[in-house]
């Protein structure tokens, strides 16, 4: 790899994509304090927009959507305009504890749920399991208010360990679902206050035998053996390694290097882009939708407050659209995102960007015809171009829109 290649290889794996500018940057800066630099907002707060409180009936219902669409606007706006990891960190862990506010039906919670990812997602996951164990949202989305000692509900308790710390597979039984949803009764979610609060008259004080431990626990209690189990950052590193690495497993040295930096999900960022495996990982995952659209959002200089209604609208056709993933397993991924109809929704997307970019559009225009595919490589950041695309270029290289909207459509771009 060149220099240039490895430091857009990295910024595009850990952001929602770098601009030419920005490649240029991390060039002069080299790729330790690159790396300081993207990850250094990691875990900041951020300032939520105000949104109303849940109010039942029809009224209520009609704000609660306009809500949800404002709240999403007012996402993909940062993910555009904020140029370090921890947009695209946010979103990881959105996907993971993937909640929508289809069935939760309140912006306020699901606003409330993103501010505990930003400010717990950085660091270890103790945290992070204990604040979501206590989510409004999340207590709604899998029914955990429903959990009570006279009827026991699961669902958390079951994703906790299979989806959120453990994987499927990772050794517990059903005796330990069972186990961990009597620790969990008793916690309700209140949509009006936006609130998650504990009733001991609905809780199960009984011990329960649980990862192997016998004794009474609560939340907090649970949370702390979960990520204490031997397979929690194993789990950890194979899900990072996922987002961030490639669509295949990490092979055993390097799962033990991510795991050796502790639970600092910051700290397995860290080790996973400077591990020897991370350099051969080039064009070996998929964007989703978002990665696609925020990154040509910011690669062309769109405004994402005048672009909104295109960037949300590219979203839906593209089956992607922040707080409403499609189940508690989130978005699929890999080449799930590679269908027919969806390079027909991305060439359409695509169309759509290049009419909001002029400046873009101006650039290539200002370029020699026969240089423009090379321009358009740049301020794409694509290392470079098959023979296959490059000839599709060259031929449309007469029409500076019509090339961009063929860029932003290839395969090189739908794959870094």
């Amino acid at each position: 790899m060149t220099d240039r290649s490895t430091v857009s290889h990295l910024l595009r794996r850990l952001t929602f994509g770098p601009t030419a500018a920005e490649v240029e940057a991390a060039l002069r800066a080299g790729v330790p304090a690159t790396l300081d630099k993207v990850l250094a907002p990691v875990g900041h707060p951020a300032s939520l927009p105000e949104v109303g409180a849940f109010r039942p009936g029809r009224e209520g219902r009609a704000d609660a959507r306009r809500d949800a669409t404002e709240a999403t606007g007012w996402w993909i706006t940062r993910m555009v305009t904020e140029p370090g990891a921890a947009e695209k960190l946010t979103f990881f862990w959105h996907g993971h504890w993937a909640t929508s506010v289809r069935k939760v039906r309140s912006a306020e919670l699901m606003l409330g749920q993103q501010a505990t990812l930003r400010r717990y997602g950085a660091g270890g996951t103790g945290a992070l399991v204990r604040a979501m164990l206590r989510d409004p949202a999340l207590i709604i989305w899998l029914d955990a208010q429903r959990n009570t000692r006279k009827a026991p509900n699961e669902n958390l308790a079951r994703e906790l360990m299979e989806l959120f710390t453990l994987g499927v597979g990772a050794g517990y039984t059903e005796a330990d679902v069972k186990a961990g949803a009597r620790v969990l009764t008793g916690w309700r979610a209140d949509r009006t206050g936006g609130t998650a609060t504990f009733s001991a008259r609905r809780h199960d004080p009984a011990p329960v035998t649980l990862l192997g431990r016998t004794g009474t626990f609560d939340a907090d209690a649970y949370a702390d053996l979960l990520v204490s189990h031997p397979a929690h950052r194993p789990f950890l590193a194979g899900r990072l390694w996922a987002r961030y690495g490639a669509d295949t497993p990490p092979d055993a040295a390097t799962t033990a290097r991510l795991v050796a930096q502790g639970g600092s999900t910051v700290a397995m960022l860290r080790a996973l882009v400077g591990d020897p495996a991370f350099a051969g990982c080039r064009g070996r995952l998929v964007k989703q939708p978002v990665e696609w659209m925020v990154g040509a959002a910011r690669q062309l200089g769109i405004d994402p407050e005048r672009g909104r209604s295109r960037i949300l609208a590219g979203l839906r056709a593209l089956g992607q659209v922040p707080f409403r993933p499609p189940s508690v397993g989130g978005w699929p991924a890999g080449t799930a995102w590679l269908t027919t109809s969806s390079a027909q929704a991305r060439l359409a997307s695509g169309r759509a960007l290049a009419a909001l970019a002029p400046e873009a559009v101006g650039t290539l225009g200002d370029t020699a015809r026969a240089d423009r595919p090379d321009a358009l490589a740049r301020i794409l950041v694509v290392d470079e171009w098959t023979a296959r695309t490059r000839a599709v270029l060259a031929g449309a290289a007469g029409d500076p829109r019509l090339l961009l909207t063929l860029g932003l459509a290839s395969p090189e771009y739908a794959v870094h």
